[in-house]
């Protein structure tokens, strides 16, 4: 099956992707629904489940599959996967891995999700000072921004691979490159690209996503990268049975760790999260990543032009720069309305809120989305009359 395939043919479409039948979603950056394949690997197994251990009942190999296919994904060596429950575990993980000393600073931005911000800030009470980008655009950080900010201190610097609201895309292989030349850790909340835009890690040291967004999965199941050269580095913050040796379930003399990113994985998976984050990669595997992503900018391009066109404020970029985001901006006290007006259209938003209170209506379109619904968003964004702001 390919893309075109897919939207060339409503019913292929629908039966692929059940949210069809009843609404246009667009909120691939919050919560995405489940393609059918994944609620159909998870009901599978967990009918499994209930005839035998849940364990014993698992298809050969999943975990392993899943792991390479993360790997495949990410074009880095199933070694350096790991799963946790979310992205924020994968950042905490980091976090508390490190031997942070008194003195050494840590890099991320204000305006960042919070879960790629808090275990930044917590690291204060151990007398690492928090440093804060400061992009002269609104959630478009540019490798000039982190180096004015960045020193002989600078242990590690944190960011998103694409801005939560903004949509802006991060030029994490120039940013990349910069902090290993200063030898500089850089750790990326890949959530909001994974799944949907080709994202390299070649300068990357540490890489969380969840699978509930771009990556068609089911939620509390998370990957975790971390480059091979960083085993010793980051100590495992959470230590159980699973990532340490323990032969026939016997405590060992010494604490050893697994040789490979199991390490971070101190106890038993998410088996049915793992069914289903297999069944969504093995669909996008075979869509192909770079037609996904094709796709994906040709949706976001039409809704920016249909927006602009009506002199609707585009909150990030609007020719090169972007990703599946696109935001609108809304005029005061109506963002309520406006998204009671989306629902009421079958059309599912987002609203996001900027700091300082104004508010963003946010559309994140995924392959299967077809130019008809962007119509139909747009048409049910026009009901109301000044609902966007417009520029001056």
């Amino acid at each position: 099956m390919t893309i075109a395939d897919l939207v060339g043919d409503e019913a292929l479409r629908r039966h692929e992707f059940p949210v069809c039948a009843e609404k246009t979603f667009l909120a691939h950056a919050a919560v995405c629904p489940l393609p059918r394949r994944v609620t159909k690997a998870v009901q599978d197994y967990m009918t499994l489940a209930g005839t035998d251990d849940q364990e014993a009942v698992l298809p050969a190999g999943v975990v392993r599959e899943t792991r390479e296919l993360v790997a495949r994904l990410l074009e880095v060596s199933p070694a350096e996967v790991a799963f946790t429950g979310s992205t924020s575990m994968g950042l905490g993980l980091v976090a508390s891995g490190l031997d942070w000393q008194a003195g050494e600073n840590v890099v991320c931005y204000r305006d960042d999700y919070p879960a790629n911000v808090y275990p930044w800030m917590e690291l204060a009470k151990r007398g690492v000072e928090v440093r804060f980008v400061e992009p002269a655009v609104y959630g478009r950080v540019t490798v000039e921004d982190v180096a004015r900010v960045v020193d002989e201190q600078t242990r590690l610097v944190a960011l998103a691979s694409v801005h939560f609201v903004s949509g802006w895309r991060l030029a994490v292989e120039q940013i990349g490159e910069f902090l290993r030349k200063k030898g500089i850790l850089f750790c990326l909340d890949g959530i909001q690209s994974f799944g949907a835009l080709r994202t390299s890690l070649r300068y990357v040291d540490f890489a969380a996503a969840d699978a509930h967004k771009w990556l068609l999965g089911p939620l509390g199941v998370a990957l975790f990268y971390v480059r091979r050269e960083n085993f010793d580095r980051l100590r495992p913050a959470l230590i159980g049975w699973h990532n340490a040796v323990c032969p026939d379930f016997v405590v060992q003399e010494r604490l050893v760790f697994w040789p490979d990113a199991r390490r971070y994985e101190p106890g038993s998976l998410n088996l049915a999260g793992l069914i289903g984050l297999r069944a969504a990669l093995t669909l996008i595997m075979e869509l192909g990543l770079e037609a996904v992503e094709a796709r994906i900018l040709d949706l976001r391009r039409d809704l920016v032009e249909q927006g602009q066109a009506l002199g609707w404020e585009v909150i990030g970029p609007t020719i090169e720069g972007g990703s599946g985001i696109v935001s609108f901006g809304l005029a005061k006290g109506v963002a309520d309305e406006v998204q009671a007006q989306l629902a009421a259209a079958g059309v599912v938003a987002s609203i996001r809120t900027l700091r300082g209170g104004m508010k963003c209506v946010r559309l994140s379109p995924h392959f299967y989305n077809t130019s008809q619904e962007i119509a139909a968003a747009i048409k049910a964004l026009k009901v109301r009359p000044g609902a966007l702001s417009r520029k001056c």
